[in-house]
């Protein structure tokens, strides 16, 4: 079963803040991340959501406490101007038409 933690973002521009992201794809990996999504609003490109897939909801919660120190990376600071209380989801369902 796939858990999810889930992430949104608020940044000042979206390619420097992809650039900075990309930077911790190894940290990422090394660290549980088996997939992840980024997705942007259409209404507003500075909203971003990040939702990173874990094999268990303890990998994902290990994870989450990891990214607080990621957040407070010089890099993180100056891309991020908000983001929410990262939340654990797990699939209940997917289907595929």
């Amino acid at each position: 079963m796939t858990t999810t933690l889930h992430i949104e973002n608020t940044v000042r521009d979206f390619a420097a803040w992809k650039q900075a992201f990309d930077k911790f794809d190894r940290f990422r990996a090394d660290n549980g991340v088996r997939s992840y999504r980024v997705t942007q609003s259409t209404d507003d490109p500075h909203e971003v959501v990040v939702d990173l897939d874990f094999d268990s909801k303890g990998a994902a919660e290990a994870f989450s406490q990891l990214l607080l120190k990621v957040w407070q990376t010089p890099q993180s600071q100056q891309q991020l101007v908000t983001h929410s209380e990262p939340r654990i989801l797990t699939l209940a369902e997917s289907r595929t038409f």
